[in-house]
């Protein structure tokens, strides 16, 4: 009768390369230390015997789970995507796995999900901009995760951020359509309430009406979801307007490209009778037609650095550090001149 299979174990795979548990370990566990001829053969005995780490003995001997939560708004669009890629890789390449919920920009949502995360025994967590109830950063200090924010940049708050100026970003971008002659200015925006990127970038084009004498309460601003329908939407109200705006600033790509299409189908020309910017510098920014001048944000160098920085928290105990990222504004076909 036939032995019943068993799972291979780090003793199997030290015998089947020829070298002891340790080697094996240090090689699954810190590659760099071990020479690679063999750490090339040790990996072929683990492929060989199909062995996969105990995961749970790992775990016990750190005292720590070796995964990293991140709650991003929406999975829905481009928006997350490269930077959570760029906070992948280098997590993973430092031995983390990451664990990735989505809150629908819901707070009570992503409450639950922090808590979750913590509960499965999340090391450190990811988190995007600043608003939130105070009571979820103080339950997380008392828990002892750590915690950096993303996507914003506001080093007065208890949680680290990684991130940009949201509401500077915006202005830059506001002050050069103004340079070209708009005085008529709109605004698509996400919702305000609890996202404070959104809300500051709002700020950021009254900041600069105020810097060139414009009265701020003449920006007219509809709030919507992140769609390209919704985008759409709101470009169509705002040019039934009495007196039609000659400049819509779009809190974000995936808006300003919604705007963009629903102005081909009301025969609208773009610069010549209204200019549309954007926000974020996605894919969708090059490839719409015309081109969509935006805000250019960094998303991989930030997600690699908030990576970085949540990491050293998590290992050195430190409180972590605000680090501040640079956008610019990229200039391209659908901001022209005011007729």
């Amino acid at each position: 009768m036939p032995k019943p299979w068993s799972a291979p174990t780090l003793d199997d795979v030290a015998k089947k390369a020829g070298v002891s548990t340790a080697t094996v370990s240090r090689c699954l566990n810190d590659p760099k230390r071990v020479v690679e001829a063999t750490r090339t053969r040790v990996m072929a005995a683990v492929s060989e015997l199909g062995y996969t780490p105990n995961f749970a003995a790992r775990v016990m001997a750190a005292k720590r789970s070796f995964t990293i939560g991140a709650i991003i708004p929406t999975m829905e669009n481009a928006i997350f995507a490269r930077g959570l890629q760029a906070f992948q890789e280098e997590i993973h390449n430092q031995g983390y796995t990451l664990l990735v919920s989505s809150s629908a920009y819901q707070p009570e949502a992503e409450e639950e999900q922090i808590r979750t995360l913590v509960a499965r025994g999340a090391d450190g967590l990811l988190l995007i901009g600043h608003d939130r109830d105070p009571r979820i950063f103080d339950y997380l200090d008392r828990q002892k995760i750590p915690v950096v924010v993303a996507w914003s940049f506001a080093p007065n708050q208890s949680a680290p951020s990684v991130g940009f100026d949201n509401r500077q970003a915006m202005q830059a971008l506001a002050e050069q359509v103004m340079k070209l002659g708009h005085t008529r200015l709109a605004a698509i925006s996400a919702l305000t309430q609890g996202n404070d990127r959104a809300r500051f970038r709002i700020e950021g084009i009254r900041d600069a009406m105020r810097a060139n004498g414009l009265p701020e309460t003449s920006l007219n601003v509809i709030e919507t979801t992140y769609e390209i329908e919704n985008g759409a939407a709101a470009f169509e109200q705002l040019m039934s307007l009495p007196q039609r705006p000659t400049a819509v600033l779009c809190g974000n790509d995936v808006l300003a490209v919604g705007a963009v299409r629903q102005a081909e189908k009301m025969g609208i020309s773009i610069p010549d009778e209204v200019s549309i910017t954007g926000f974020d510098d996605i894919e969708l920014a090059r490839i719409i037609r015309p081109s969509l001048t935006t805000v250019h944000v960094p998303h991989r160098e930030m997600g690699r650095k908030a990576a970085v920085e949540l990491i050293d928290m998590i290992e050195t105990g430190s409180t972590g550090q605000s680090l501040r990222l640079e956008t610019n504004v990229i200039n391209r076909e659908s901001l022209g001149p005011v007729a």
